[in-house]
């Protein structure tokens, strides 16, 4: 990459996952599509908002299908190419799969970035596809005015093995495999306050594989995964609540945290996306009067590869805090517990 290549990031509205749509117009977008066909084999579809579709295809194997893209995160095109791929790849992980392939969605603007620039957002792509052991076997090109990249990505999870979000039982604990925070790193980048200790901390958390979820999937206990990305730990995890019609009560003072994240947002250093997040969870979030603002803004924060988040029985959970700490995630730890619902009550999260 030339000295004269422009900083990807100037090209973005909103980096990341923090691009998303938020949650509650999501939901009101997808309220107005017709209903598609619904074969028996499909297994996992719109239903829940899960990570992927999931179809059987025979007794054995279900494909598991899914894509993700989004506009830059970083400058560096390289460690754009490799966040983004990693992003996608989760949602295979986070239905217990294991990527077999994977097609690569690219739009840039042709006229401002090189052929070279492009090149490197590719090949950070293809090295991840690389140590996740699977090829990048085609995909499509547009000329975009926002560079935008991704996959689509396919994988094959046993039928029984298939993990999904809806399936959370009271009395299971949470487990978060990542500490939270990445969006706001990324706004303390575009703000020209990240130094190099932070920008290494982010890229170690936002280009690890979550394919600890292949092993998750396999083991005993384990009710329900998701991943942690744009709609923020709360988001996701009410994701879980509406989806396993529970409640979820989540511990403030046990949840992960990257230490610089931590100390931005006490700064005030946050995403936009937060408050749009926060804004779209309705009344289904109950915040205790103590919190402060800055841990409001951690558990909005819109997660670009984030960590999984996983239900599981209490007795299953030190075996799955053994596969998070065994595949690298010395962080993940268990953050709340699942409960019924009481009377005439909504599923929700509530946060002590």
């Amino acid at each position: 990459m030339t000295t004269s290549t422009p900083a990807l990031t100037q090209f973005s509205h909103g980096g990341g996952c923090g691009c998303k749509i938020a949650p509650g117009l999501l939901s009101e977008i997808l309220s107005r599509a017709p209903r598609g066909l619904m074969p028996p084999e499909l297994m996992v579809g719109l239903e829940t908002s899960d990570d992927a579709a999931v179809y059987r295809l025979n007794e054995h194997q279900a494909l598991v299908a899914t894509t993700d893209f989004f506009t830059p995160i970083v400058d560096n095109p390289r460690d754009f190419g490799r966040i983004a791929a990693t992003n996608a790849l989760s949602d295979i992980y986070a239905m217990g799969g294991t990527p077999i392939l994977a097609l690569a969605l690219v739009g840039m603007p042709i006229a401002k970035l090189s052929p070279e620039t492009i090149g490197e957002v590719l090949a950070g792509g293809a090295e991840i596809c690389r140590e996740a052991g699977i090829p990048v076997a085609g995909g499509h090109s547009i000329d975009l005015l926002e560079p935008i990249y991704g996959l689509v990505a396919l994988g094959l999870v046993h039928p029984d093995r298939v993990r999904r979000n809806a399936d959370a039982q009271a009395g299971d604990v949470l487990v978060l495999g990542k500490p939270l925070g990445v969006g706001i790193l990324s706004a303390a980048l575009k703000k020209g306050l990240l130094d190099e200790a932070g920008y290494a901390e982010m890229l170690a958390h936002t280009t690890r594989l979550n394919r600890v979820g292949s092993t998750l999937g396999g083991l005993a206990g384990v009710h329900a995964m998701t991943d942690v990305t744009g709609f923020g730990l709360a988001g996701h995890l009410l994701e879980v609540c509406r989806g396993s019609a529970l409640q979820a009560e989540v511990r403030l003072a046990d949840l992960p945290l990257i230490g610089a994240a931590q100390r931005f947002a006490r700064e005030g250093v946050v995403t936009g996306a937060s408050a749009r997040n926060w804004a779209s969870y309705g009344g289904d979030i109950s915040w205790p009067e103590s919190a402060e603002a800055w841990q409001q803004a951690l558990v909005s924060d819109p997660q670009t590869s984030g960590g999984l988040l996983v239900s599981c029985s209490p007795e299953a959970a030190d075996a799955v805090l053994g596969a998070f700490h065994e595949a690298g995630f010395a962080e993940a730890a268990v953050v709340g517990r699942m409960q019924a619902l009481p009377a005439d009550a909504r599923a929700g999260v509530r946060f002590a």
